[in-house]
């Protein structure tokens, strides 16, 4: 049986790919989280540059629209930390050792109780992106916690109590988000250059959202694991960090 409900940390650190990877996989909990005085903090690994399938886009003016809007969208989830953006291009993210400086330098600086990741070891993953992403955020964390370790960031080393990673295979462990599936949608709407890639959003607007929510709404009733609440999000919890 998966465990249920880490109690609210005092700080969380959610990392990820691409700007609306971390609503999609882990807003609710971020929105529960700050609801109740959890002070939390985004890191996008990449610009999300590659974000559009209009061949003739302006990419640099893509850049500065999704920071925006990850802004915008942390914002709705009502969390009040920094959203720190590595600026990797997108599709070209590697875990090497100049990324892992960086999000070790942001963990040292945010001293997150609790961090958040993609899952690195999920089987036939097409993205690579979410892929390094996920070895970042645990390679960050052995680096971050251990003094000898990027001593020229000039920070305190920080061990948080534990990870979640996100697109799990094998989740152990449920956070209950009744009552903030609303804030979560909502934030990914905050996403609007995503709605025709990642959304379905395109031809009808009105319905087209709410399908879009539909959907949502259906994978975290999944994801609830029928427990005695209605909405769940998934993750593998580990604790000995």
């Amino acid at each position: 049986m998966p465990s249920i409900n880490l109690p609210t940390p005092k700080s969380a650190l959610a990392i990820a790919a691409h700007p609306d990877d971390i609503e999609f996989e882990c807003g609710g909990t971020l929105a529960k989280w700050a609801a109740n005085g959890c002070v939390v903090h985004h890191l996008i690994c990449t610009d999300g540059s590659k974000g559009t399938w209009d061949e003739h886009a302006d990419t640099v003016a893509l850049v500065d629209i999704r920071m925006e809007e990850q802004r915008e969208a942390a914002r709705r989830l009502g969390a009040t930390g920094t959203v720190n953006f590595l600026g990797a291009v997108d599709g070209e993210l590697t875990a090497d050792l100049d990324m892992r400086r960086e999000v070790a330098r942001v963990i040292r600086e945010t001293t997150p109780d609790v961090v958040f990741g993609h899952d690195p070891w999920k089987r036939w993953r097409l993205h690579p992106d979410h892929r390094n992403a996920g070895f970042l955020a645990v390679e960050g964390i052995v680096a971050a916690r251990d003094p000898f370790f990027f001593p020229e960031l000039g920070r305190a080393r920080h061990r948080p109590d534990a990870l979640l990673l996100f697109e799990s295979e094998a989740p152990n462990h449920v956070e209950d988000v009744s009552g903030f599936t609303e804030p979560k949608v909502h934030a990914l709407l905050a996403h609007e250059s995503q709605f025709e890639t990642t959304m379905v959003i395109t031809n009808n607007p009105d319905s087209e959202t709410a399908e879009f929510e539909n959907r949502e709404l259906s994978q975290m009733r999944d994801m609830a694991c029928d427990e005695a609440f209605e909405f769940g999000e998934a993750f593998h919890l580990i604790t000995d960090l």
